[in-house]
Parts: structure tokens; sequence; C-alpha cells
């Protein structure tokens, strides 16, 4: 029961120190000055029927553009894709497909027979 009532007083002091931060925010000249700018590009948008990113467009027309970096990579993190590749078990024939080492079956083949033996094991390696 105190560690609620710890957790409530700490956050009553956070809150309490965020209002202040805000306040003085809030006199500050240059926040102001880009509230104001913001409210008028707003009504003037409003006015002419025109959304955020039209307005960027038309300022940067390379805005929508990806750059040639994000281009050429193929994953959501940036990073380029592993290669695709094809190992075939020669004892049994068994074909896996896989971009990286940890595919399960891969795992189970380095144990039984040797990471050097299965990695001679690929027929087939593709981009």
């Amino acid at each position: 029961m105190a560690s609620v009532l710890n957790d409530y007083i700490k956050k009553e002091q956070m809150l309490k120190q965020l209002q202040e931060e805000l306040q003085a925010l809030e006199s500050n000249s240059e926040l102001k000055k880009e509230l104001e700018f913001k409210d008028k590009l707003q009504a003037l948008m409003t006015e002419h029927g025109k959304a955020a990113r039209d307005v960027c467009e038309m300022l940067d027309p390379d805005y929508r553009k990806p750059s040639t970096k994000v281009a050429k990579a193929s994953g959501t993190d940036g990073r380029k894709q592993r290669p695709l590749k094809v190992y075939k078990n020669p004892h049994t024939g068994q074909v896996v497909e896989t971009r990286g080492g940890n595919h399960k079956v891969i795992q189970e083949w380095k144990a039984e027979y040797g990471n050097e033996k299965v990695v001679s094991w690929v027929v087939e390696e593709r981009a």
C-alpha cells in the first residue's frame, strides 16, 4: 500500500515540475512567434485547400522521393537483404532455402555433420 502512495507522490511531483516547465515555455517569446506562424500557415493552407505534404512538395520537389540509399535497401531497417542460399543434404536429399544461418534444419545438420561439411552443401546462392 505504501508503494502505491509513494508512486502517487512521485507522479504528483513530476506533474508539478512539468506544469512549471510548460508555463516557462508559454512565456517564451520565440515559442509565441512559432505558434503564431503555425496558426497563420494552417489558416492559409485551409483557405487554399492544401495539406502539409502538399506544401512540403511545393517547397521541396524531392520531399517524397526515397533517397538512393533507402531505395537500395530492401529491409525495413535499412539493411541489405542477405542472399538466399539453397542447401541440399546429400544423405537425405532434403533441400532447404534460407537467408540466414539460424534455420532450424541447418542448425540440426551442423550439429550432426559439422559446420564446414554443411556449408559445402550450398548448391545455389541468389541475391
